[in-house]
């Protein structure tokens, strides 16, 4: 039984580093991101709140509903673009219907920051997003920002 536990124990071990150990150890774009995020918001005349993780949010409209917890599943339209303005993801008018178990960090944080009828903006770094690794269509390191309308909290 010990051997079995060692086993598992060196196996877990390796299962977590192995996309470190294949790819490198990840990049620290908390500066870059940080600085990023700063310029857009200049350029574009936006005045953000930043919390403590470094997630930056625009509430245009507050809503006056149900304000959702970081597990609540909630239907959301979004458009998700990069610094630069290009779209990577987009969501109908309808929006998804989502767990917010199963999001990025910045999606779990930001989300409930709003009522349902709320909108605004999630400026989100890669630390709270998919990291310094590639993912689909998305380069690592890079800032997210996801235009939000949040159209429904389901009830848990």
């Amino acid at each position: 039984m010990k051997h079995l536990l060692a086993a598992l124990l060196v196996l877990t071990l390796f299962a977590s580093c192995s996309k470190e150990s294949e790819l490198g150890p990840p990049i620290d774009y908390t500066v870059q991101n940080e600085k990023d995020i700063n310029e857009f918001l200049t350029n574009n005349k936006l005045t953000a709140q930043r919390t403590d993780t470094g997630l930056y949010y625009i509430i245009n409209e507050a809503g006056d509903g149900t304000q959702p917890n970081s597990s609540s599943t909630v239907t959301v339209a979004y458009k998700g673009t990069f610094i630069n303005g290009q779209i990577f993801d987009q969501s109908t008018n309808a929006g998804i219907t989502i767990s917010l178990n199963n999001v990025i960090k910045g999606w779990k944080e930001g989300i409930p920051l709003f009522k349902t009828g709320g909108s605004g903006l999630l400026l989100i770094p890669s630390h709270l997003g998919y990291g310094s690794y590639d993912y689909k269509s998305i380069p690592g390191g890079s800032v997210l920002i996801f235009e939000i309308k949040l159209i429904e909290v389901k009830p848990n």
